[in-house]
């Protein structure tokens, strides 16, 4: 992959890639982090490629500006959690607790503090629910991590080990079980052919809705910003 920029105030970061399946050239920008991804096939000169970059940079930047502006977490701020938004106050004690509509914290480092409880839940979450969908498969994995990942929120490796975004604790329940069901089905089909889909919807039942969700929202859940190492 090669690095570049478009021109401009401020200059826009470009990822170049070539590909020998691509047939065509083509932008991409992820929902996640806002990286703008070229790629363009074999035979096809990277100038050219950089030509129809600059060509669509009108269409990037309105792209770019639209993503959620980002929220540094504090005390007064509101978060969700499990899809409810809860205010982040001051606990009186030395542990986090969760309310119904409030999220106490302690003082002194609280965003680390809040992030490793978040972490913490997410994992016991995605434990239970994936405990659950791989019993009903009839398959099990391996191991499971937590990440904060960008790119993807969640994946099945070869061995079975699982992994997801602690984040997808932001978003309502049935969207991190979906993701859950998703990645445990890639035990049974290490794809996404139309016997995976069908494996989706036996441990899991209807997954669209969960689904577009995570596509249209997903992106919000990276607007957070906690300690740089969260």
């Amino acid at each position: 992959m090669g690095r570049h920029a478009l021109p401009g105030s401020p200059p826009v970061p470009l990822t170049l890639r070539k590909s020998a399946r691509a047939r065509r050239i083509s932008l991409r920008i992820s929902q996640l982090d806002g990286r703008v991804t070229l790629t363009y096939p074999r035979g096809v000169a990277e100038t050219e490629a950089l030509d129809f970059a600059q060509q669509k940079e009108d269409w990037i930047r309105q792209h770019l500006q639209d993503r959620p502006d980002p929220a540094t977490v504090q005390y007064g701020q509101s978060i969700p959690v499990e899809g409810v938004e809860r205010r982040i106050v001051l606990a009186s004690g030395r542990r986090v607790q969760l309310g119904t509509s409030e999220i106490a914290v302690p003082k002194g480092a609280e965003a680390r503090r809040l992030a490793r409880f978040l972490k913490e839940l997410a994992r016991d979450r995605l434990t239970e629910a994936c405990d659950d969908y791989a019993a009903i498969l009839g398959r099990p994995y391996s191991g499971l991590t937590m990440r904060d990942t960008r790119s993807r929120w969640g994946s099945c490796s070869s061995t079975g080990a699982l992994m997801f975004s602690w984040r997808l604790i932001l978003a309502p329940p049935d969207v991190l079980h979906y993701v859950a069901a998703h990645e445990v089905a890639h035990l049974a089909e290490m794809n996404h052919s139309p016997a995976f889909w069908a494996q989706v919807e036996r441990i899991f039942g209807p997954y669209q809705a969960p689904r577009r969700w995570l596509r249209d929202h997903g992106a919000d859940l990276h607007r957070y910003r906690f300690d740089p190492a969260s």
